[in-house]
């Protein structure tokens, strides 16, 4: 196995990007870690070294964390809550939906979020833009929504056309409606002690929401969050810390990340790369929330590709206590994050518990 530290560099997306599914949005904004474009995903190999071969042999199995059966559980409790809203106060949730470009993946995103929305009673907008529409009409779009006392919740579809500023974009959204959590004032106040954010960063906030479901005890464990993105991995490493873990942020500066990431309890992994974190990395007994999800090629399916995380599954499943899978782990959680974002603003609005 070559050298940890040579297994990721700071680059842009590979040109796989195109062919990903929509929830590769996230990952490729949080993307901290990146294999050299020109090589290929490294193999899931269940032989690494003698050693790890010998721990594996025992025969371990993870408890998997289901967050597509634990994301439908959230839902319903959210659709609960509306219907009782609504009957009290006339008053149901309203998400807004800014999509600039005709982008597949982002479409199909954005058709998820609607779906989902109606599924629960939240009622949502969308505006559509062009890919060469001005920065001034994006910012025109955000500012209705942000008068618009119907709306509770505002989102801005990424990734932007490039002629767009994104910051100045997510920063024009008001951080009373801030449900994906993107706002500077909102980080800003999740990284300090004694002032609470009004919304956290949707799939960070899913990977906690996953180890309090699944029971795993967070207080005084070791944690470590692989990536440092603004979207997943520092939300997600701040988060845990207001849980009390003591945490380990590895990135693509850290030295020994195997050895870093083998004392952790807990492993958050969201650095964008396929099957980086092997088996050998993982304590055992430790729990594995597996943000990544990488394309890599596979002629055997019918999309020429297949979804894979940052973890090596088959490894990690032998070794770890508890491990989320990919697909069908951390990203239904987002979408729930999401609905509960903006069923919360609509709860502060109307002063409700």
């Amino acid at each position: 196995m070559a050298a940890a530290s040579t297994m990721f560099s700071d680059c842009s997306p590979s040109s796989m990007t195109a062919r990903l599914l929509p929830l590769r949005r996230i990952h490729i904004d949080s993307t901290l870690f990146r294999s050299s474009i020109s090589s290929p995903p490294l193999p899931c190999r269940r032989t690494i070294s003698s050693a790890f071969a010998a721990r594996m042999s025992a025969e371990t199995s993870a408890k998997v964390i289901d967050g597509k059966s634990i994301a439908k559980q959230i839902r319903d409790e959210i659709n609960i809550e509306i219907s009782r809203m609504k009957d009290a106060t006339g008053v149901v949730p309203g998400l807004a939906v800014i999509l600039v470009g005709s982008r597949k993946d982002s479409q199909t995103y954005v058709r998820n979020k609607k779906k989902a929305c109606e599924a629960v009673g939240v009622t949502s907008h969308e505006v559509n833009l062009s890919e060469d529409c001005t920065e001034e009409e994006v910012l025109n779009s955000i500012a209705g929504f942000n008068n618009d006392p119907s709306i509770h919740g505002i989102l801005v579809q990424l990734p932007l056309p490039r002629h767009i500023d994104e910051e100045n974009i997510l920063n024009s959204v008001s951080i009373e409606k801030d449900v994906d959590g993107f706002h500077p004032l909102n980080i800003g106040r999740l990284a300090m002690r004694g002032r609470e954010p009004l919304f956290v960063p949707c799939t960070p906030k899913g990977c906690i929401e996953l180890l309090h479901r699944s029971g795993v005890e967070i207080k005084g464990k070791k944690a470590v969050v692989i990536g440092r993105s603004n979207i997943v991995g520092m939300p997600a490493a701040l988060l845990l810390q207001r849980e009390n873990a003591t945490v380990t942020i590895v990135h693509s500066y850290t030295k020994n990340p195997e050895e870093i990431t083998r004392q952790a309890d807990i492993v958050i992994s969201a650095a964008g790369v396929a099957n980086m974190v092997r088996g050998s990395w993982i304590k055992p007994g430790g729990v594995v929330i597996d943000v990544g999800i990488n394309a890599v090629d596979d002629p055997e399916s019918h999309r020429g590709y297949r979804l894979v995380g940052d973890v090596c599954y088959q490894e990690a499943c032998t070794v770890a206590s508890a491990i989320t899978p990919v697909p069908g782990g951390v990203g239904p959680m987002t979408i729930a994050m999401l609905l509960s974002n903006t069923l919360s603003s609509a709860k502060r609005v109307l002063n409700l518990k």
